[in-house]
């Protein structure tokens, strides 16, 4: 990984895109630093295009669709996006905004799935000393999720075996820095970055990779590091980096929020030199 620093200007004045996660990306402690904030407002009013992908579920990520400076965040690993939208059928409750959402799967195949993974959840339950499911997961609809670290903690090995039961069970299963994800599907980071650029802007991702940036900070981001040659991890991203087999190519001095707002200075100072 090379210090920010070292992000050539002629590279950094080539995007016109961001993609970030948001835990211990943006957020600390489950919440949005004031200069992530800022920072996101920052790249939209220099007129590029910004989009959130994370693992957390559809029911937490709909109030900061509504408020964040974003063109659409996809929430549960890309399974499902949110976007403002004039013709939604979701209204959050107290706002005048609507939303609307865009699923990979048919609702059919949703309802299939989710049988299928509350049987996954009571084996995981079972068969892992201390494993409880996350608090947030009242409000998924095509995943489950295990905490490791935000109100709880599993070891790596405790990690590891949840991780083995859910893959053993047909699931794709990645580690955040806080949760074990599991969910039935091909769907991922990636592809729904793919998704949401052909869904909102009519483009193909992979024609202009080197226009858009990743940040992320953790082993689900691995994907989106090998993909995006212009990929920053925040430097709370070390806690994983032994096993990261695609780490980012670039690292910022700041961790979490302070780590991207430092991204997007690096961002508007190429534009506006």
């Amino acid at each position: 990984m090379h210090a920010l620093i070292d992000w050539p200007l002629a590279d950094r004045r080539r995007i016109t895109g961001v993609l970030t996660d948001i835990d211990d990306t943006l957020t600390t402690d489950g919440a949005i630093t004031p200069e992530a904030l800022a920072a996101l407002g920052a790249l939209k009013a220099a007129g590029l295009q910004v989009m959130a992908i994370t693992g957390r579920p559809v029911g937490w990520s709909e109030p900061f669709a509504q408020a964040w400076p974003v063109d659409a965040i996809a929430a549960e690993n890309g399974a499902v996006v949110l976007l403002p939208s004039k013709n939604s059928y979701l209204r959050i409750p107290g706002s005048h905004n609507l939303l609307s959402k865009l699923y990979r799967q048919d609702e059919a195949t949703r309802q299939h799935n989710l049988a299928k993974m509350q049987k996954v959840a009571q084996r995981v339950l079972r068969e892992v000393s201390g494993a409880v499911l996350a608090q947030d997961s009242a409000g998924r609809e095509t995943d489950m999720a295990i905490d490791h670290s935000e109100f709880a903690h599993l070891d790596p090995d405790r990690i590891a075996q949840t991780v083995q039961i859910m893959r053993s069970e047909g699931m794709t299963a990645t580690v955040s820095s806080i949760h074990i994800n599991g969910w039935f599907g091909s769907h991922n980071k990636l592809e729904g970055a793919r998704w949401m650029v052909r869904e909102l802007f009519g483009r193909n991702l992979d024609d202009e990779m080197d226009r858009w940036a990743y940040v992320g900070d953790s082993t689900n981001d691995q994907l989106m590091f090998e993909a995006f040659n212009n990929s920053v991890g925040v430097a709370n991203v070390r806690r994983f980096e032994a096993q990261l087999s695609h780490p980012p190519r670039y690292i910022t001095q700041g961790e979490r929020g302070a780590g991207f707002a430092e991204v997007a200075a690096a961002l508007l100072a190429a534009r506006a030199g």
